[in-house]
């Protein structure tokens, strides 16, 4: 009877330990991520940029909310908002009160598919399926049909009248005691949103450094904002895989980029340049979907320095 049911039984005891880690710890496992850039001109202060994504507020996620508030304790010189905000229709008013602290300072934001809508219950194998296919999103699978619309103009009526800078799929500068930051940004590349047209041209003359921002890392998007020559994107999405396998790492990405440079700081080369990208894993999670292992959920303190 042992030897018949014992490695069944002991598989089953590992797997639900796993999802009970997944669900019940990793999940709010708030972590801070430090990293530094250099991508400033010569005799330039360093700037603290605090970039905070993919945070899928649902209603009643208090200590989220609480994390989310106490990283105005760092007093960054600016925050980067990029996107997925939303995971509940009724999660404005809390989103809002979390990041209320963070929009003291200056700020641009872009938005992400779920800020516009709200998620599906969905099997998670089927991100794997996609892959092997080569389908992300909706740039590879049918349009969503009978999704629910999320009220993401709260969102922006919110930003905009905290001085954040709105960049879905346009231009705008931040000032910061005698700095001008230039930055470009896109609508989300994940559900097609995305218009380089409008903004393209590259870096603008005048600033003392230039940003791209985008919510999903689409390789599209990578290769217009490095062949423009800006010297850093950010972007999320990703999740950091989500679901990850200790000393491997993610299995997907949900977009075109590849397992390597799914979260964290690296490089990417298109037309002869090349720029630094840091892809965040995000703090949240889709509301059908509320576990993560070997990921846990992050926001990141950039600080940029002088190029060497």
């Amino acid at each position: 009877m042992r030897a018949r049911y014992g490695v069944p039984l002991t598989l089953t005891a590992v797997g639900a330990a796993g999802l009970a880690y997944a669900a019940g710890f990793e999940v709010r496992s708030f972590r801070l991520r430090r990293v530094t850039v250099p991508v400033l001109p010569r005799g330039m202060r360093p700037l603290r940029v605090l970039q905070v994504s993919d945070i899928h507020m649902v209603s009643g996620q208090r200590k989220k909310q609480r994390w989310l508030q106490s990283l105005a304790g760092l007093r960054p010189d600016f925050v980067i908002n990029t996107g997925d905000n939303l995971s509940d229709t009724e999660g404005v008013p809390e989103a809002l009160d979390a990041l209320g602290p963070l929009m003291e300072f200056p700020g641009a934001y872009v938005f992400g598919s779920n800020d516009y809508y709200g998620p599906k219950l969905r099997n998670p194998a089927r991100y794997l399926i996609e892959r092997v296919q080569g389908r992300h999103g909706l740039n590879g699978n049918a349009p969503a049909v009978g999704v629910v619309h999320n009220p993401w103009e709260e969102l922006r009526d919110a930003f905009d009248a905290a001085g954040w800078v709105g960049l879905s799929n346009s231009r705008g500068r931040l000032k910061l005691e005698g700095i001008e930051i230039a930055l470009t940004g896109l609508d989300d590349p994940h559900i097609k949103r995305d218009r380089y047209a409008e903004v393209a041209g590259g870096p603008e003359s005048g600033a003392d450094l230039s940003l791209a921002v985008v919510h999903a890392p689409y390789l599209r998007s990578l290769d217009a904002f490095t062949a423009d020559g800006y010297p850093l994107i950010l972007a999320g999405h990703t999740h950091g895989g989500q679901l990850c396998i200790p000393f491997y790492g993610a299995l997907v990405t949900n977009c075109d980029i590849d397992t390597d440079r799914v979260k964290g700081l690296s490089s990417h080369t298109a037309g002869g340049r090349t720029s630094y990208l840091h892809v965040s894993a995000g703090c949240g999670t889709n509301r059908y979907t509320p576990v993560r292992f070997a990921c846990p959920p992050e926001a990141t303190l950039l600080t940029l320095t002088a190029r060497d």
